[in-house]
């Protein structure tokens, strides 16, 4: 049994195109589409998979469009656990005006998850054969799921010593933090609206993750802060990571793929400097490559070992 779960409980199919251009009004006609699985936390499972670390990914799945998920997760050789539900699999539509290199998305609303369909989410958990160490929670709720079910799913795991990593937004992170989570991957804009204010400077940045590390609602905060990288803060002290200057194809996936490098680091047993570098790589490679296609494991070796070179020990006690 691998050491790492990832929970989706808002999965979908990201459908993805380039178009010469895109102008109102006109029939567009467009490449082949490209179909790939997505939701965060089965993002996590595609990207922990091509760092070469396995895990278990559990979502719910319906109708056509679910059953093509799980067969694009079964030829990237994702071991999941699927729960049938009632309605189907969103889907989501991306398309690249080639004449600008512009990117287009378009987010479908997911389906309701019924009540006995999210008993079914925790009972899937609670059969699992062997108790990961790592539990990640990441992505959307879709409706009808309201944010107290990652709150008993959280508290849950921690009474059995498992490792919530949480990369959510909005009610759901603020549930989860209530609950108290082993590391939170909050983006500035997140931080800053659960600050009351509409924006933070790096140093407003690492003091409001310090006292989510104070007050005991998480061990490890990153705040992921764009092309800027990432403000890792933990008992240790505050962690500035720049991230590399690379040209950008696509922001898709790129907070996965962090989340996916931080917790392939950790459940390796690298240092949490080395860990939170290795994140910034992933994050950064996921840009590196146009539409959902994550990124280049190449990609992220190569910015690894010049996050470590050029940025060896930054840390603020």
């Amino acid at each position: 049994m691998p050491r790492i779960v990832t929970l989706t409980l808002n999965p979908t199919v990201d459908k993805s195109t380039t178009a010469d251009h895109i102008i109102p009004d006109h029939k567009l006609r467009c490449e082949a589409p490209k179909f790939e699985p997505g939701g965060g936390g089965i993002n996590v499972s595609r990207a922990l998979r091509r760092l070469g670390s396995d895990s278990v990914a559990v979502f719910p799945v319906g109708g056509p469009s679910g059953q093509l998920l799980r067969q694009l997760l079964h030829d990237e050789h994702i071991e999941q656990r699927p729960i049938e539900v009632e309605n189907w699999t969103r889907e989501n539509f991306i398309v690249v005006d080639a004449s600008t290199s512009q990117q287009y998305r378009f987010g479908m609303p997911g389906t309701p998850l019924l009540p006995e369909e999210q008993q079914q989410v925790l009972q899937t958990l609670q059969e699992l054969p062997e108790q990961p160490e790592f539990l990640v929670i990441s992505g959307s709720l879709p409706p009808g799921v309201e944010p107290e079910l990652l709150a008993r799913i959280a508290r849950a795991a921690r009474e059995l010593g498992v490792k919530v990593v949480a990369d959510t937004s909005g009610p759901a992170l603020l549930a989860l933090l209530e609950a108290g989570v082993y590391l939170a991957k909050p983006n500035v804009g997140e931080l800053s609206k659960m600050q009351g204010v509409e924006e933070l400077d790096s140093q407003a940045v690492a003091e409001a993750a310090r006292q989510l590390v104070t007050e005991g609602k998480c061990e490890i905060v990153v705040v992921s802060m764009g092309p800027q990288g990432a403000c890792v803060v933990s008992a240790e002290g505050v962690d500035y990571v720049s991230a590399p200057s690379v040209k950008k194809r696509s922001t898709v996936g790129a907070g996965d793929s962090m989340v996916a490098g931080l917790v392939h680091g950790l459940s390796e047993g690298r240092s949490l400097r080395e860990t939170a570098r290795l994140g910034v790589a992933c994050g950064t490679a996921a840009t590196m490559n146009p539409g959902t296609e994550l990124f280049r494991k190449t990609d992220v070796d190569r910015l690894y070992q010049w996050l470590l070179q050029t940025m060896p020990a930054t840390v603020v006690v």
